[in-house]
């Protein structure tokens, strides 16, 4: 198991309990993500699994290679993704950050829509644990896990109000989230757009190291 596909080895792993699928067409339930996986090398009868699980007029977002795909999918958009796999000991608890529950939802849905860090449902906080900073009441930065793999886990929603951007506050809860997955016995690792650079430095300064450069795919069935 790698990073090459990993939506795919979390969906046939410890996300099990969160996918749908139809032979080795695999699916976030959509209230969670929007991630659809195919295995290596898919097959014709994998992708024609994928259009019937996900049915004509719907459509969801493959992260991994580029690659082919049949007549059945209509592309809507496709970027460039940088993985990045953390290094070893990376991950300090964070006094300030609050555990983020379901009755959070509503604010981080707020924040999420005010910064744009990625794709986030009203169900994704299950993947988690998530884990926020407030002031004065006001959720004002949060990150949490999204993908578990066997072997690593994904930080994601990392996102700070512009109000309160230039404290280090995302740096602080990547690590504080670090610290949560590495305590599973897990690898942290994220994703960002390819031309996210600010982003992209962050990472590397915290000594983050690219595993991986890929592309998300947004497609719709026919």
């Amino acid at each position: 198991m790698g990073l090459r596909n990993p939506t795919y080895d979390a969906l046939t792993g410890p996300h099990a309990s969160f996918a749908e699928s139809r032979g080795n067409a695999y699916r976030y339930q959509p209230e969670v993500a929007p991630f659809l996986a195919l295995p290596d090398n898919p097959t014709e009868q994998d992708w024609a699994d994928l259009a019937a699980l996900v049915g004509p007029g719907s459509g969801g977002a493959m992260m991994g290679p580029d690659q082919p795909m049949p007549e059945s999918f209509k592309l809507e958009v496709q970027f460039d993704l940088v993985q990045f796999v953390a290094p070893d000991g990376l991950g300090a608890v964070d006094d300030e950050a609050v555990a983020l529950t379901a009755d959070d939802v509503p604010d981080m849905m707020a924040l999420v829509e005010l910064t744009d860090p990625g794709p986030f449902r009203t169900r994704t906080i299950e993947l988690g644990p998530y884990l926020g900073l407030r002031r004065d009441g006001e959720l004002i930065a949060m990150a949490g896990v999204r993908q578990t793999l066997p072997a690593y886990a994904e930080i994601s929603a990392v996102c700070t109000h512009p109000d309160h951007r230039g404290q280090g506050l995302a740096r602080r809860l990547i690590s504080a989230v670090a610290a949560d997955i590495t305590a599973t016995g897990r690898t942290p690792f994220l994703h960002t757009g390819g031309t996210n650079v600010t982003a992209q430095r962050l990472y590397t300064s915290m000594g983050f190291t690219i595993s991986n450069r890929m592309k998300v795919t947004v497609v719709d069935v026919v």
